[in-house]
C-alpha cells in the first residue's frame, strides 16, 4: 500500500515538475524582463524607475516593436525579412517630403501648400506594403529565398531613399505630423500607436483564418499547399504586412524626430529580428506569438537603457545584443532539436 502511495505521490511530483517546466517555457522570458528591471531599480534607484525614463523605454521600444510584430508573422511563416530598416527610410522620406510646413526652408516640393497629414500616412503605408507585397511575390511565386530577395530588397529600398532625397534630410514637419511623435496627456503618442498595431495583429494572427495560414505555411508548407491554402497569395500578403507595418513605424520616426534621413533606420531590422526572437518565435517555422515579441522589444528597450545607465560603451552595446541574437537562435534550435 506505502508503495502505491510513493508511485502515486511520485507520480504527482512529476506531473507538478512537468507543469512548472511548462510555465517556465511559456513565461520564462516575463521573468528575465522582471529581474532585468527589479536589478536596474535597485543599481540605479535615482534614475531608472522614474516615470520620464520608463516613457523613454516605451517610446524606444515602440518603433521596432511595430516592425517586430510584422516580423513575427514572416518568421512565423519560416522566412525572414532583413529590408525592413531600409523600407522605413524610403517610406519615411516620402511622407516626410509631403507633410513638410509651408514655413520650411528648402521646401521638397516648393509648389505644394501643407497637406492634410492622412496624404503623408497613406504614402508611407502603401509603400511598405508595395515593397513588402514585392518582396512576398519574389518570395513565392520564383521561389527565391527570402534572405536573398530581402537583401535585395534591402539594397533597393535605401537607394531609392537616396536618390529620392539626394542625400539630403528632410526636414520641418507639420504639426499635425510631429503630433505622431508627441504625447496624449502624459501618454506618448508612438506607445498608443503600438498598441493599437499590437492589437489589430494579434487578432489577425489568432482570429482570422490567414493567421491560421501563417502558422501552417511555418509548420509544414506542403501539408498547407494540400489542405487548400493559397500559399502563394498568403506569403505575399504576409510580407506585404510586414512592409506596412514598417510604414507606419516610419510615421512614428518621423513624428518623433521631426525628420527624416535617407539613412535612417540602418541596423533597425537586426533588432526587430532580435525582439522577436527573444520573445520565442521559432527560426524552425510555425511557433511565435505576438506577445512573445512585445515582451522581446521591451526586454532589448531595457537592456539598451539600462546599458546606456550605466555609461556602457555604445559599440560594446552592438556586440551584447548580437550574443543575445545567437544566444536566442541557439536555445530555439535546441529546443527544436529536442522535439524531434
Amino acid at each position: 500500500m506505502s508503495k502505491i502511495q510513493n508511485k502515486e505521490q511520485g507520480g504527482g511530483g512529476i506531473t507538478v515538475s512537468s507543469h512548472s517546466k511548462a510555465l517556465l517555457k511559456k513565461y520564462g522570458i516575463v521573468g528575465v524582463l522582471i529581474l532585468m528591471v527589479v536589478v536596474m531599480v535597485i543599481v540605479k534607484p535615482n534614475s531608472f524607475p522614474t516615470p520620464n525614463n520608463i516613457f523613454n523605454i516605451l517610446i524606444q521600444s515602440s518603433i521596432f516593436g511595430i516592425m517586430a510584430l510584422g516580423m513575427t508573422l514572416v518568421i512565423v511563416s519560416k522566412g525572414i525579412d532583413i529590408s525592413v530598416g531600409s523600407v522605413l527610410a524610403f517610406a519615411g522620406v516620402v511622407a516626410a517630403s509631403l507633410g513638410q510646413a509651408a514655413t520650411a526652408s528648402g521646401k521638397f516640393y516648393p509648389s505644394l501648400g501643407e497637406m492634410p497629414v492622412i496624404v503623408p500616412i497613406l504614402a508611407a503605408l502603401l509603400i511598405g506594403a508595395f515593397l513588402g507585397a514585392i518582396n512576398g511575390s519574389l518570395i513565392a511565386y520564383t521561389g527565391i529565398p527570402a534572405f536573398i530577395a530581402t537583401l535585395g530588397m534591402l539594397t533597393i529600398g535605401r537607394g531609392l531613399a537616396l536618390l529620392y532625397t539626394s542625400g539630403k534630410p528632410i526636414s520641418t514637419l507639420t504639426p499635425d505630423f510631429t503630433f505622431f511623435g508627441g504625447k496624449i496627456g502624459v501618454v506618448p503618442v508612438p506607445v498608443i500607436v503600438y498598441f493599437i498595431c499590437i492589437v489589430i495583429t494579434w487578432i489577425l494572427l489568432n482570429n482570422t483564418s490567414f493567421g491560421k495560414s501563417v502558422y501552417a505555411i511555418g509548420a509544414n508548407i506542403k501539408a498547407a499547399e494540400v489542405s487548400g491554402i493559397n500559399v502563394k497569395r498568403n506569403l505575399t500578403m504576409i510580407y506585404a504586412y510586414c512592409g506596412m507595418l514598417a510604414g507606419v513605424a516610419a510615421i512614428v520616426f518621423a513624428g518623433r524626430t521631426g525628420s527624416v534621413h535617407p539613412g535612417a533606420a540602418t541596423g533597425y531590422e537586426l533588432t526587430a529580428i532580435a525582439a522577436t526572437t527573444i520573445g520565442g518565435t521559432s527560426h524552425a517555422g510555425g511557433i511565435g506569438t505576438i506577445w512573445g515579441a512585445v515582451v522581446g522589444a521591451l526586454i532589448l528597450g531595457v537592456l539598451r537603457n539600462s546599458l546606456t545607465l550605466l555609461s556602457v560603451n555604445p559599440y560594446w552595446q552592438q556586440i551584447i545584443e548580437g550574443l543575445i541574437i545567437v544566444v536566442a537562435v541557439v536555445i530555439d534550435m535546441r529546443k527544436n532539436a529536442k522535439k524531434k
